[in-house]
């Protein structure tokens, strides 16, 4: 088998990207309209995790109150408080994370600050839906 041109044995190739911060950690934006397969954020899918299973202890009786649960886990009342929080997300914010399609505004540290309580106002804050409140 006979080839007409050579092969190369260097190829360049040029990506337009850009670097970014989102959560803490350095993230390659690639240019619009580029097709990117994101994987859904390690952090914001434990944190979720964490919170469901610590309602699910409270609410199973397992624990009186969210100081003897955060006294158990190690950690401080009010940041279990905050975490809980993550059980009040809208459902279509809590499958974008866990599909790894929310946007770049939705970070762990912006989730544990208070957010709007009604779904759609929370799907308007975080980016995830259109002005019907649908993604």
């Amino acid at each position: 088998m006979t080839r007409a041109t050579p092969i190369p044995e260097t190829v360049t190739l040029h990506v337009p990207f850009r670097v970014v911060n989102r959560g803490g950690r350095k993230e390659m934006q690639l240019p619009e309209g580029a097709e990117h397969v994101r994987k859904p954020g390690n952090t914001l899918v434990k944190a979720l995790a964490r919170a469901f299973r610590w309602k699910r202890m409270l609410e199973s009786g397992e624990f009186a109150t969210i100081a003897e649960l955060a006294e158990r886990e190690g950690i401080a009342p009010s940041y279990m408080t905050r975490v809980l929080r993550l059980t009040l997300l809208a459902p279509d914010i809590v499958e974008a994370i866990l599909d790894g399609k929310q946007g770049p505004e939705v970070t762990l540290a912006r989730l544990l600050e208070p957010f709007a309580p009604v779904w759609a106002d929370q799907e308007k804050e975080f980016g995830q839906g259109d002005e019907t409140g649908r993604r």
